[in-house]
């Protein structure tokens, strides 16, 4: 079994957004391994997602993007549980992406709306959580929403967004 230093904490740390701890006992129980115990830790922070999936998210920010001189735009609103936890940069970044994947792709949904209230047939292209995700393709919008909740221990949710684009 490798000697776990805190170099390799760190790194893992840095990775993956983990506590100190967590990524310690991750490197402990893979012997080391960086990409097994990014693994453990991707998978505790899924669950631990799902968990937190049922609070309620009353803050967050409205992100606007516009690209192509001025040609496409998108607003984005992301809520979070807090206002501490919106004013980070990791928030504020993943708004900023999300609007960004917006503006890239036009989406027509999020693809978090409940049963019956989207009234047209969409396909996986257009439902935003499903699309992968553009400076990333191995994720989708769901997996970066999912990692930010594991990072940030809050719930977050894409409540709607807008897309403008000229002559459209």
């Amino acid at each position: 079994m490798a000697e776990i230093t805190t170099a390799m904490v760190k790194q893992l740390r840095d990775q993956t957004g983990a506590g100190i701890m967590d990524a310690k006992r991750a490197l402990e129980a893979t012997g080391g391994d960086m990409a097994k115990a990014a693994e453990i830790l991707k998978a505790q922070g899924l669950a631990s997602a799902a968990k937190k999936a049922e609070r309620v998210a009353g803050q967050g920010l409205i992100e606007a993007y516009i690209h192509a001189g001025g040609r496409i735009g998108a607003m984005v609103e992301v809520n979070c549980e807090t206002d501490f936890v919106a004013r980070t940069d990791d928030f504020k970044r993943l708004a900023h992406d999300i609007a960004m994947q917006i503006a890239a792709t036009n989406p027509k949904v999020i693809g978090n709306e409940p049963p019956g209230a989207v009234e047209e047939q969409v396909s996986d292209e257009e439902v935003l959580l499903k699309q992968p995700f553009i400076k990333d393709p191995s994720m989708t919008i769901d997996d970066l929403v999912k990692n930010a909740i594991a990072k940030l221990g809050e719930n977050i949710i894409i409540r709607r967004f807008a897309r403008f684009e000229l002559g459209a």
